[in-house]
């Protein structure tokens, strides 16, 4: 049985997208629904937890651009026993809430662990090493990092590999963590490749019990015609091929 892949449409850049077409997914329509970019606002956030409240945090889910980050605090929010959260971003998302405590696509890292009773530990894969110098370090051995130069070695790899986890893991990938023959972002990317970034999940897929993905990244079109389609190739390309490691994975 296929994992039951889901579309958060907020910015209607997935329609532009072709790996659709070749599977069965559910569409939330989050279009309609005002104060969402970046920041999150209170009533927002409720409208959001009512939209995704039919389904479970199992599966894999498509939450649009990097501003949306924040997402996967709500799916996780749905996870009802202890569990590790396993992050692939270019930033750490740590940063202290800026304004009344708005959840946002900056802070939302932080909002888990400070928030969620079931997260047991945090592991952030990909970051540069520079904003995690500038990061919070009162978390302990609760929060684990893995910067995108240190992707880059193979022993880091095996160290990520067995990284000591008792729990079940949630997987959130920001393809911003991608080089830019890789994926097209509106954000500052890292250095990963796309083949490195899935060499990293399937050892995570095979030593790991999974508990649901999500990923997003994409790009906002822009005027210039011509760039707006090699980003949308670069991202379509990234989004298939992610989808077709999960699902040839592990079965959810």
């Amino acid at each position: 049985m296929k994992p039951i892949i889901i579309i958060m449409n907020f910015t209607h850049i997935y329609e532009q997208e072709l790996f659709l077409s070749n599977t069965d997914f559910k569409w939330i329509d989050c279009t309609g629904i005002s104060g969402t970019s970046y920041y999150c606002d209170n009533e927002a956030v409720k409208k959001l937890t009512k939209k995704i409240a039919p389904y479970d945090p199992e599966g894999i889910h498509f939450i649009d651009s990097g501003n949306y980050h924040y997402m996967t605090k709500l799916w996780t929010d749905k996870i009802q026993h202890p569990f590790s959260l396993i992050v692939f971003d270019h930033h750490p998302d740590m940063q202290p809430s800026l304004f009344d405590n708005l959840l946002s696509c900056g802070c939302w890292v932080k909002e888990v662990l400070d928030s969620n009773p079931m997260l047991r530990k945090v592991c952030i894969a990909g970051a540069s090493e520079s904003l995690i110098k500038d990061t919070d370090t009162s978390y302990g051995d609760r929060l684990v990092f893995f910067s995108d130069q240190a992707l880059n070695y193979e022993k880091t790899w095996m160290q990520f590999a067995h990284l000591h986890m008792d729990n079940p893991v949630y997987i959130s990938v920001d393809k911003d963590v991608l080089n830019r023959k890789s994926a097209a972002t509106n954000w500052d990317q890292g250095s990963l490749s796309l083949e490195r970034l899935e060499s990293l999940l399937s050892m995570i897929l095979k030593n790991h019990e999974v508990i649901g993905i999500d990923i997003c990244g994409e790009c906002s079109t822009t005027l210039n015609l011509f760039e707006s389609k090699r980003e949308e190739s670069l991202n379509d390309h990234a989004n298939e091929a992610l989808v077709q490691l999960i699902q040839n994975a592990i079965p959810f």
